[in-house]
């Protein structure tokens, strides 16, 4: 025998995942986890070797899907870019399978019940996050879109801040049609730029 796992370890982390996305990490037992992956402890240790690393992989996993999500957004423009991946996030039409609301919020707000790895891969999720929207907005000065004085590390946390609520918002009853307002104020934070003629006719 090879001495690998002898089951799908994607669908395993999958099934953990929807566990600790629904409860958290405190409120998931070794029960829930092994019951939603169908494995035997010995089996789930032996692959994991706790909670903790089962957490750790679990938590890296949703961070990287949504990371893909934020990163595959297109537009003509800078500006139209980040609007659209703020739209990205927005709740779609039709029940879903997956847990309200965000998986790495949810564990932030329970950081200090984290295990130190957990906690570790909790804050790298989140700067990840915002280096994304940072990388649009020093792309946008770049282009002109923005002007040079832009404080990039403000409008990031500010982006950020608003994506966290558009994912999690749902919960409390707030609407697509609500959401997408939130979405409009939140682009108001853009700084203009002026365009050449309108600077000409202020001189």
């Amino acid at each position: 025998m090879s001495g690998k796992p002898q089951f799908d370890d994607d669908a395993v982390i999958n099934s953990a995942m929807d566990v600790f996305w629904r409860h958290g990490y405190s409120a998931s037992s070794i029960d829930q986890l092994t019951t939603a992956m169908g494995l035997s402890r010995s089996s789930m240790y032996k692959r994991f070797q706790d909670k903790d690393g089962l957490f750790e992989e679990v938590l890296s996993a949703y961070i990287e899907r949504v990371e893909r999500r934020m990163s595959a957004v297109r537009a003509d423009t800078k500006r139209q870019q980040l609007e659209a991946l703020l739209h990205e996030f927005l709740p779609r039409g039709g029940k879903t399978a997956r847990p309200a609301g965000c998986m790495l919020t949810r564990s932030c707000a329970e950081m200090v019940d984290l295990p130190p790895a957990g906690q570790s891969v909790a804050r790298q999720g989140l700067m990840r996050q915002r280096a994304i929207l940072g990388s649009i907005l020093r792309e946008a000065v770049a282009s002109g879109e923005l002007a040079a004085t832009a404080d990039i590390d403000g409008l990031a946390w500010h982006y950020l801040g608003v994506l966290q609520a558009i994912m999690n918002l749902p919960q409390a009853g707030a609407t697509v049609g609500e959401l997408r307002r939130v979405v409009e104020l939140a682009m108001l934070a853009w700084p203009f730029v002026p365009t050449a003629a309108a600077t000409q006719r202020t001189v």
